[in-house]
């Protein structure tokens, strides 16, 4: 039993050794594959395969479907009634009390016709009529009837009526989904650009901090030989000691900021992040101070004439027209001239009666005017009133957005300036710091200075560092914004954006 038991002891030591073994090799993490991208592919990639884009692309698809839906209210109709019809009345006495035979009619009648309307708003039925008449099953007879009637109106519905009003009106939803698709590509790009540049940022900044944490742990065993041989006071290396552990605090947070930059990056980029998710994206461009002239009069005319949701504001302008249009003619009263116009045909058979068709021997006609007027019309009179101010408040609309572009071009040129100012102020600010801590640093060695001092200033050269990539990511941002807000990121880009129809 006691060799039973040690057999067994060593049989699960065996595996959890073992067991420790697989643990410790799962645990490694398997090597993160590399995708460098420029901007440009970033771009490319974000128009093919963002969601946000890829939704907007089927509200043209729709409104075109809506705008073909809604020419239906000019196609004919076509209808056609079969009629069986079987009368038997009972025999009965003349006034003289002579027998009358009872009859037996038999009657058989199709029609067929065509009904619509014309884009004049002109409704025309075109009718016939084909029967056979059997009278107590010896006498038959043979009729028909050819008849076009029009209706045409001369004052409400004239110029512009619900279904040309619709027509009109989807004509322009379509062109204005067509123009958020546009509008949708360029924020879409924008946003890749400004989460470019962002990891860009966040890739220099985990450098920045690394070497940052490289100083704290050189100047962390300096003075520990410094305190071995007594030089430095105990005292210093702890300081040293604390500053090693928040350059490790500082490299951790920024490695973190650079993992969540990735995903804001990999969101714009694919419709499958889960392909994505283990991917690290290297970008390939630099953050270059790129010089710009800027003229804020031409900036502003730009943004008036090429953004698209100016351009959709005024579409919804144009609508609204259309719609009050519409309106003011229902004030009108309805003043119809209406007319027919046939041939009717009777005989013995079938070709008697297409004979009489064809000379006209038996014509029908007529012809008038109808006037209807809506007593008060308040109906139409307060849709007509609610049509001009709706009008009112587009124009307001169209007024704020004008001026919201005006002011955010403004504010995005003052910001690009200014952010090109601090590109070379920080540029000097870490080549400044960089001196001073070289110096301090020698100043040490010779026991003139302090790890105090040295401390404060490798910390004030990671500021200056961090801030110097941080000015030159906003500054390519500041441009980003502006082209956005001017409506020309396509155009800066060299990007076409087509709708295919």
């Amino acid at each position: 039993m006691a060799q039973f038991l040690r057999v067994m002891q060593f049989r699960l030591a065996a595996i959890g050794v073992g067991g420790l073994f697989t643990l410790t090799a799962l645990g490694q993490p398997a090597p993160q594959p590399v995708r460098q991208l420029s901007l440009m592919e970033c771009i490319e990639m974000a128009l093919a395969h963002n969601l946000d884009i890829r939704i907007q692309r089927e509200e043209p698809r729709l409104d075109r479907f809506t705008l073909e839906g809604s020419y239906a209210a000019w196609d004919p109709s076509f209808t056609s009634t079969a009629v069986h019809n079987y009368n038997s009345s009972p025999g009965g006495t003349d006034g003289e009390g002579r027998p009358l035979p009872s009859t037996e009619i038999n009657t058989e009648s199709i029609s067929p016709g065509l009904t619509g309307v014309l884009p004049t708003g002109m409704r025309y039925d075109l009718t016939s009529n084909f029967g056979f008449r059997d009278v107590n099953n010896n006498r038959s007879e043979y009729n028909s009837q050819a008849v076009i009637s029009v209706r045409q109106p001369l004052l409400r519905n004239m110029w512009i009526d619900d279904s040309r009003r619709q027509i009109l009106i989807n004509r322009r939803n379509l062109r204005s989904s067509e123009l958020g698709v546009t509008l949708q590509a360029m924020n879409t790009i924008a946003s890749v650009e400004q989460a470019y540049f962002d990891l860009i940022f966040a890739e220099e900044n985990v450098k920045v901090q690394q070497s940052a944490l490289g100083l704290a742990e050189r100047l962390l065993s300096e003075n520990k030989k410094r305190v071995e041989v007594g030089a430095l006071a105990p005292l210093d290396e702890k300081q040293a000691e604390s500053q090693v552990a928040a350059r490790q605090a500082d490299l951790i947070r920024a490695e973190g900021q650079l993992a969540d930059q990735q995903n804001v990056l990999k969101r714009l980029l694919t419709d499958d992040f889960a392909v994505w998710r283990t991917v690290y994206i290297k970008p390939t461009d630099k953050l270059l101070p790129l010089p710009q002239t800027f003229d804020l009069q031409e900036s502003w005319q730009t943004g008036i004439d090429m953004r698209p949701d100016l351009e959709q504001q005024r579409i919804e302008l144009e609508k609204q027209n259309i719609q009050l249009r519409y309106t003011r003619n229902q004030l009108f009263p309805s003043l119809d001239l209406f007319g027919s116009f046939g041939q009717n045909g009777l005989g013995p058979n079938m070709g008697n009666v297409v004979r009489d068709i064809e000379v006209g021997e038996n014509p029908r006609n007529s012809y008038g005017i109808a006037l209807t007027i809506p007593l008060g019309n308040r109906a139409a009179r307060s849709a007509h009133n609610i049509a001009k101010g709706i009008k009112e408040q587009l124009l307001l609309r169209f007024k704020k957005l004008e001026q919201d572009t005006i002011i955010n071009i403004d504010n995005s040129v003052r910001l690009a300036q200014s952010n090109y100012e601090q590109i070379d102020a920080t540029r000097k600010a870490r080549e400044y710091a960089e001196a001073a801590l070289d110096a301090e640093q020698k100043k040490l060695a010779n026991g003139k200075s302090t790890s105090f001092v040295v401390l404060q200033l490798q910390r004030d050269l990671t500021s200056a560092r961090s801030a110097e990539i941080r000015a030159l990511a906003d500054y390519n941002k500041a441009l980003s914004t502006l082209s956005l807000n001017e409506g020309t990121t396509l155009r800066r880009n060299k990007l076409d954006v087509r709708v295919e129809r």
